[in-house]
């Protein structure tokens, strides 16, 4: 029997956001039989370990790195929006640097399920552009990400495939269905992010939360990210009196399924937040902070994700009970578009296998 394919993973991992860590399982999960060794290059290698069983690394040990890599026949990056440069150009910079490691080291690069962008910096779209022409493979999730990558100067073949979380089975459920229903109440998952300054996030759920209220449904605040959004999730409740339930410290892209399968619908921030509620069975009504948010509601063929601008919590609330009014159409259009975009998703897996194991 052969040796196993070794793998190094890179992407924003173990690092307390659920939405990475869905990609991760999804793009392994989608490699199914095939024999590979993984590690991945983890901000907490300890709990990717015990999360997942993944041998793990830490991201910015430069030696471990190195070591890793050296070892490796592949560095992967499996998806996520790790080349933009909104909040800094450091993003960029890291993970241009790996790929110089990994090409001057002999290895192969697959660049897989990518949502590029916003890289608005000259040296952003300058390293970003660096680091895909010396991919061996370049895969995006939108055509959005396409374009920006062929404006910027990448001149490799690009195709357009899909979200690497989209690979993830659908949990079994182990709840009995109304873990957050109270009385005829319906429990809405309302996932929500920092954006903009101020209070502008705050106000603007704290105002729909209660709206919800009114209407009958239970909203339940969503932590995608430990660190961004948990902070955030105090400030509402604090705002709205304490009193909204929400879901806090999850460890698992499928503990969070698990607790979706048991909402009646999901307001979303997040986009993979958006894309785990989909892998339910549950349309999303998408807000969107970026371009890949209105996108992946496009994909869908869901109602336009209204933007952050100039949003407040009568529009927002109106815009969610119009989208609830379509609900069965929603769910159907969905889960045509859903195949669709799984076996989009393969194509990530595929751009691997046919350079890593071309007689499988």
């Amino acid at each position: 029997m052969s040796a196993p394919v070794r793998l190094v993973m890179a992407g924003y991992f173990g690092s307390g956001n659920l939405g990475d860590d869905a990609i991760l399982l999804g793009f392994i999960h989608g490699l199914g039989n095939l024999p590979v060794e993984v590690t991945v290059l983890s901000g907490s290698p300890e709990e990717t370990y015990r999360l997942y069983g993944f041998n793990s690394v830490p991201r910015k040990d430069v030696t471990a790195v190195k070591n890793a890599i050296q070892r490796c026949d592949a560095l992967v990056y499996p998806g996520g929006s790790i080349f933009q440069d909104v909040t800094s150009v450091k993003s960029v910079k890291y993970y241009q640097a790996l790929v110089g490691m990994a090409k001057a080291a002999g290895k192969k690069v697959f660049l897989l399920g990518q949502g590029v962008g916003p890289v608005k910096s000259f040296f952003g779209k300058r390293w970003t552009a660096d680091a895909y022409n010396k991919a061996d493979a370049i895969a995006v999730r939108d055509p959005g990400s396409m374009a920006l990558l062929k404006s910027i100067g990448v001149t490799k073949p690009i195709r357009v495939t899909a979200d690497s979380a989209l690979l993830l089975d659908r949990p079994a459920d182990s709840g009995d269905g109304n873990d957050y229903n109270v009385g005829n109440m319906k429990a809405v998952g309302v996932s929500v992010r920092p954006y903009g300054k101020g209070k502008d996030v705050v106000n603007l759920f704290s105002d729909l939360c209660k709206r919800l209220f009114a209407a009958n449904y239970m909203p339940v605040l969503i932590e995608m990210d430990r660190n961004e959004d948990g902070p955030l999730i105090l400030e509402i409740s604090k705002s709205s009196g304490g009193k909204i339930p929400d879901l806090r410290k999850l460890q698992t892209p499928m503990q969070l399924q698990q607790r979706l399968c048991r909402m009646d619908a999901v307001i979303a921030m997040r986009l993979h937040a958006g894309v785990l509620a989909a892998s339910v069975g549950i349309p999303p009504f998408m807000v969107s902070y970026d371009p890949k948010v209105t996108a992946f509601a496009k994909l869908l063929d869901l109602a336009a994700a209204p933007p952050m601008e100039g949003l407040t919590g009568q529009r927002l609330f109106d815009l969610f009970m119009d989208f609830q009014k379509s609900r069965e159409r929603h769910e159907k259009l969905m889960q045509k578009k859903l195949e669709e975009l799984r076996a989009q998703a393969e194509g990530n897996v595929l751009a691997l296998r046919d350079s890593m194991f071309p007689a499988v």
